[in-house]
């Protein structure tokens, strides 16, 4: 009975630092990237080309255009419109400042949309038809693995007028690049 308890004991504690070998490898191969910025130290720059002109955007943490998770911060101006559109990931958002008006479906209906103020908050899945609109000047932050990409309901709303490089069915989505050029 001891010796079955010493070799348990034993299997155990090679089976934890096999276990700690391997998570120690993987930790290595994946640096960790700490990123601490005051609202002085962002640099706005344009927003992603697949958003129509009048957007200002930063990156925050990571590369929406490659795979991984990222964070980027969205300026739009008042009276600012994204049209219907949906995207291959999930997408998670929080309100900053401003209003954000907020509809889904693949048409817009302006009246249909919520007002979400600063603090508001939405996640939606792959594929989630919406639109969004703003009447005032609205940051947004968004939260989600790249690459990024949007994939508008019309072609004809698609801001860098290309219709070739397709995600999916009828699909108008390329990846983002950048976003978080300085000013």
């Amino acid at each position: 009975m001891k010796t079955a308890l010493r070799a348990t004991a034993i299997g155990l504690a090679a089976l934890f630092t096999f276990s700690g070998s391997a998570a120690a490898q993987q930790a290595q191969s994946q640096p960790r990237q700490h990123v601490i910025q005051t609202p002085e130290e962002m640099r706005w720059g344009p927003g992603p080309a697949s958003l129509p002109k009048g957007a200002e955007a930063v990156t925050l943490h990571g590369n929406p255009s490659t795979d991984g998770l990222f964070t980027l911060r969205l300026r739009l101006p008042a009276g600012y419109m994204i049209p219907p559109h949906t995207h291959p990931r999930p997408e998670i958002v929080t309100v900053i400042s401003g209003t954000f008006h907020l509809g889904t479906g693949e048409t817009i209906n302006r009246e249909e949309a919520k007002p979400l103020p600063a603090g508001s908050f939405f996640a939606f899945s792959p594929g989630m038809a919406h639109f969004a609109f703003t009447r005032e000047e609205t940051v947004v932050q968004l939260n989600s693995t790249g690459p990024w990409a949007l994939d508008y309901i019309d072609p004809a709303d698609d801001p860098r007028g290309q219709t070739s490089q397709a995600t999916g069915p009828g699909s108008t989505a390329t990846p983002v690049s950048g976003g978080g050029a300085t000013r």
